[in-house]
């Protein structure tokens, strides 16, 4: 008799590897411009997005989010498109 093998589930997004997105200071664009598409691409609200661009540029760099890594590298292209450097690397 045959065993026939399980078939596999979809894996769920919350499920899946975590990665971080980080926003790196430049020395170009307006805070405000940062602010803004932080609210845009991101999703949240402006007291945490108007911290975060302080944050990076205090520090040089601050996490924007941490997600999985579809999401983390399409946030990297449209961060790129808007003329902001954003890196993503896995959360350990």
């Amino acid at each position: 008799m045959a065993v026939l093998p399980k078939p596999k589930t979809p894996t769920r997004v919350d499920q899946l590897p975590p990665w971080k997105v980080l926003l790196h200071n430049d020395s170009v664009n307006e805070i405000g411009y940062v602010v803004e598409t932080i609210i845009e691409l991101v999703k949240v609200n402006p007291l945490q997005a108007l911290v975060q661009t302080l944050e990076a540029h205090k520090s040089g760099i601050a996490l924007l989010i941490t997600t999985h890594r579809e999401r983390a590298e399409l946030l990297c292209e449209q961060f790129a498109s808007k003329r902001l450097k954003v890196t993503t690397e896995p959360e350990r």
